[in-house]
């Protein structure tokens, strides 16, 4: 079992004494080298090892290095892989450094030259690790009451979720369609003094407007056409508990009356009734209204606004909380990994730039959708772009902008690896240095690519 300070470094080689005398160069506390005679079996070795660095001799039997290396960029984009060749030639090294080679070395390597290049990959790879290693250890303290985040403007909700949850009677959670103002809402439940009373919903925008008052307040028997029987209501079920009136800006205007007459006398009267009943409930009202306006406009009770909004929590956005993205990402890979029976380690680097980038208008909903996607269709274990929805991949469709190449089917290498440069560009917005970044290639290379496809 590789430990985390440990750096796994597979050599392939045809030649058993290149073998010994790099694995003898490189030899080193916290540094395991596998070497490997044959290029199928130094595959087989990458496959099972997952290793940071690779070492490959360019002219071998039965697979070339450039043939090793496009297996490896399939397998893992992010695993360095250095070329080695006593067949040097700049149009190799450029076809080697295009293909996704982290370096191209001449036989025979210098030994001075050899260990300075691979002791760098190797400090950066730990440095990869340790990043890993910290992302992992702070993920616990990043989760609040089923929330993830750990930027400023989460922290300063949770502190107010904190502060507010021992005392409320009503609160008020506002934030934009899919930012969680659910899960806030339950988390001020479970840090209340009515924890262990029901958490009940219910959805002011889904209710036929004929039955809400039926809904929150129950019936008689009798009541109306099909009330066979005497019925209890939401809040009258919510009793010694919290009542979740989810898009509160949706209740009709008549019933906002009697929603407040409610919440201030703490009693219910059932639909055809005339016994009032005493109930003991608790009220957190969300919206992704600006229920100010709609209180201007006479589109809401200024009374019941003034009521539920005796203390406010606003859910942040998914676009104010970049720095959130790593955190979010891995919690629902981890996630939908579990769901799906697969073993996903995270996604690419490049994958990572092109969610940075995006504005996620439908945010944490729209980013579980994502990744609930990409998991269903990665076939190996690491998320890359061809794996995330159409409209990610390719956004200047559906903006209506002048459309980027399509992207080709899956077939030859080239066709791969212009797919590869396609989804670069659109993830980094036509910007050639940020898709060189996220392709871990050179610019000159970039360019290079763009132009032998045809692309610029």
């Amino acid at each position: 079992m590789i430990t985390p300070a440990e750096v796994t470094i597979v050599v392939i080689d045809d030649n058993e004494g290149s073998l010994e005398l790099i694995s003898s160069a490189l030899a080193r506390e916290g540094v395991r080298i596998v070497t490997a005679l044959d290029p199928e079996d130094g595959i087989e070795a990458v496959f099972r090892e997952h290793p940071q660095i690779v070492l490959t001799d360019l002219v071998m039997p039965g697979l070339s290095g450039l043939e090793v290396l496009d297996r490896i960029v399939e397998f893992d984009p992010a695993i360095d892989v250095i070329l080695m060749t006593a067949h040097y030639t700049s149009e190799s090294a450029v076809d080697a450094i295009r293909r996704g080679a982290a370096d191209y070395l001449n036989k025979p390597i210098p030994i001075a030259a050899l260990r300075e290049r691979i002791s760098k990959l190797v400090a950066e790879a730990r440095l990869r690790q340790k990043a890993a290693a910290l992302e992992s250890s702070l993920g616990d303290s990043g989760r609040f009451e089923g929330m993830v985040g750990r930027g400023p403007a989460m922290w300063e909700m949770f502190s107010r979720i904190r502060r507010v949850a021992p005392h409320f009677r009503t609160v008020m959670v506002t934030g934009q369609t899919g930012t969680g103002k659910e899960l806030a809402a339950r988390a001020i439940h479970n840090l209340s003094p009515v924890r262990n009373g029901r958490f009940v919903v219910i959805n002011c925008s889904a209710v036929v407007e004929t039955l809400f008052e039926s809904e929150l307040f129950g019936h008689a028997r009798g009541a109306f056409t099909g009330a066979v029987q005497d019925k209890m209501g939401l809040f009258e079920f919510a009793d010694k508990g919290v009542i979740f009136l989810d898009e509160i800006g949706d209740m009709p205007l008549g019933m906002q009356a009697k929603l407040l007459r409610a919440l201030q006398n703490q009693e219910v009267l059932r639909v055809g009734s005339l016994m009032p009943r005493k109930v003991d409930v608790r009220a957190i009202a969300a919206t992704h209204h600006d229920l100010r306006a709609a209180v201007a406009a006479k589109q809401f009770r200024e009374d019941l606004f003034y009521r539920l909004s005796m203390v406010e929590i606003r859910v942040p956005p998914l676009a104010e909380r970049k720095e959130d993205l790593p955190l979010l990402t891995a919690h629902f890979v981890d996630k939908f990994a579990a769901q799906y029976g697969k073993s996903i380690r995270g996604l690419t680097q490049r994958t990572q730039i092109l969610l940075a980038r995006h504005d996620w208008p439908g945010n944490i909903r729209e980013l579980e959708n994502v990744l609930g996607y990409a998991c269903m269709m990665v076939l190996g274990d690491t998320v890359d772009i061809q794996d995330l929805p159409e409209y990610l991949r390719f956004p200047a469709r559906r903006s209506g902008t002048e459309a980027l190449p399509e992207a080709v089917p899956e077939g030859s290498l080239e066709e791969h690896e212009k797919r590869l440069l396609v989804e670069a560009m659109a993830g980094a917005g036509g910007n050639q240095s940020e898709a060189a970044r996220a392709l871990r290639i050179g610019r000159d290379a970039l360019r290079y690519k763009l132009k032998k496809h045809g692309l610029i």
